[in-house]
């Protein structure tokens, strides 16, 4: 069901559906943390909220969006006895509109990883294959979405935490401009990385979602003044006359012939629709510095927004016999390998010594390749293409070591929206060997209509809104 068909339910109905399914469904997927029964929560949404946006309808949050008096672990045992004791600003914005909380989904540890496989409860699966990752750092939603179990999820996008899983699970994924929503109460990973996002199984949801999540908030001082749009009502999927640029850097490494055939199908559809399809490659040293440059940044960071969590000031105590050792116990206990390595890359480039020779000299790669994408954007509408160099592979197929090509452009390409803060979204594109496949749309600061309104159109080409996998519980 969409958005609008849940909305003409009963709510108490709607939440004990979705949570049950939920339930069912989590050995098979493992993508819950905690689940969320408050019937006060669903009262309130029935008899105080008929005429919120999101009325009844059940939802799932990535764990690291705070909620009062509910766990919030952001997927590290550090935090697993971490109870906020306030509301994150668009988890007041969703009570709001009428929405229910279902679950806390899970992610990649503090949100540190692509392929949700580093959580402190496991594994998440993906919907259409459960030896495959759903990726991450958002993956328990995006499977909770592909799986029909809620209609929209709430997910974060640091690297393409939201845009790739949406890719891997088969549904929309939507990260929109920097500042265009706030950030007040999420756990961070990287704050000049970091965006809210979500998912949904069609563009009509995520246009909805949108307009109830955006807007300034005092207490987020990078949150825009810029006016929130009826980005439903204003849903156009006319594509005649829209610029769209495909970005050969990514083609051109994309090795899977199907996915190949299927984008240039598409392609060939939109141009016969009326749109203006050109070729554009950006700077191949810029595009292959994407990775490293967002490994120095981010890490650097992460270092600096989680040094409180040492046991001492914050988050779970492992026992020492001195505060040195508490803290050495209570951090090489509460994070896993992959997230120590992570900090252990953010505090060397931080050191005085390396400031200038690595964080700050990343800095300045980030505003070349910033600058790299603005000036393509200025005769487009978009910048397309596949959003992932394969289909979502089995656990042990994933590595973050590759240097090919392929896995420094066509895996990473979508960094160029973090960088930037240019609103972007994935699209189901198809399917290869029984699993989706999607493609990656950027465009203009604070053009996230015109960019619901491509995806739209090409959404209406691929015939694949409201698509749900059949999971066996």
């Amino acid at each position: 069901m969409r958005i609008t068909d849940y909305k003409k339910q009963k709510p108490a109905e709607n939440a004990k559906d979705a949570l049950a399914k939920a339930k069912a469904l989590q050995p098979v997927l493992n993508a819950v943390v905690t689940f969320y029964e408050d019937t006060k929560q669903q009262a309130d949404a029935a008899d105080a909220k008929a005429e919120g946006l999101l009325r009844g309808v059940p939802i799932a949050l990535k764990d690291n969006v705070s909620t009062k008096d509910v766990r919030t672990t952001a997927s590290s045992r550090i935090l697993d006895n971490y109870v906020p004791v306030y509301d994150a600003a668009i988890t007041e914005k969703l009570r709001d509109a009428g929405a229910i909380f279902i679950a806390k989904a899970s992610m990649d540890e503090l949100g540190m990883g692509g392929t949700n496989l580093n959580a402190y409860t496991g594994k998440v699966n993906n919907p259409w294959d459960v030896t495959r990752i759903s990726g991450g750092s958002s993956g328990g939603s995006a499977a909770l979405v592909a799986s029909g179990v809620v209609p929209m999820a709430i997910g974060t996008d640091t690297g393409d935490s939201v845009r790739k899983p949406a890719a891997y699970c088969g549904v929309i994924g939507m990260k929109p401009t920097y500042g265009r929503i706030s950030r007040y109460g999420i756990i961070p990973y990287a704050s000049s990385l970091d965006h809210v996002g979500f998912f949904t199984r069609c563009v009509e949801d995520a246009a909805v979602t949108l307009q109830v999540l955006a807007g300034r908030d005092d207490r987020d001082l990078t949150s825009s003044f810029e006016p929130v749009l009826d980005y439903s009502n204003h849903l156009d999927d006319r594509i005649e006359g829209k610029r769209i640029a495909i970005l050969d850097n990514v083609q051109n490494a994309v090795k899977d012939e199907e996915s190949l055939k299927q984008f240039d199908t598409l392609m060939k559809s939109l141009r016969a629709k009326g749109a203006v399809i050109e070729h554009i490659t950006l700077r191949n040293d810029l595009m292959q510095a994407l990775l490293p440059t967002y490994s120095i940044l981010a890490n650097a960071e992460a270092t600096a927004n989680h040094s409180n969590l040492d046991g001492i000031r914050f988050g779970m105590r492992e026992p020492g016999a001195s505060v040195e050792e508490v803290m050495i116990n209570s951090r090489t206990k509460g994070f896993s390998p992959a997230v120590r390595k992570r900090f252990v890359t953010g505090s060397y480039s931080l050191f005085v010594e390396n400031q200038d020779r690595l964080f700050r000299k990343a800095q300045k790669v980030r505003r070349l390749i910033v600058q790299e994408l603005e000036k393509a954007l200025q005769n487009y509408d978009a910048v397309i293409a596949c959003a992932a160099g394969s289909i979502a592979p089995h656990a042990e197929d994933t590595s973050e070591e590759k240097l090919s090509q392929t896995y420094l452009v066509a895996e990473n390409h979508m960094l160029l929206g973090n960088f930037s803060g240019y609103p972007s979204i994935t699209v189901p594109l198809g399917f290869v060997g029984g699993m989706p496949i999607g493609v990656s749309l950027t465009a203009k600061p604070f053009e996230e209509q015109q960019l619901l309104n491509i995806a739209a159109a090409i959404e209406k080409e691929t015939g694949l809104a409201d698509q749900t996998a059949e999971v066996k519980a």
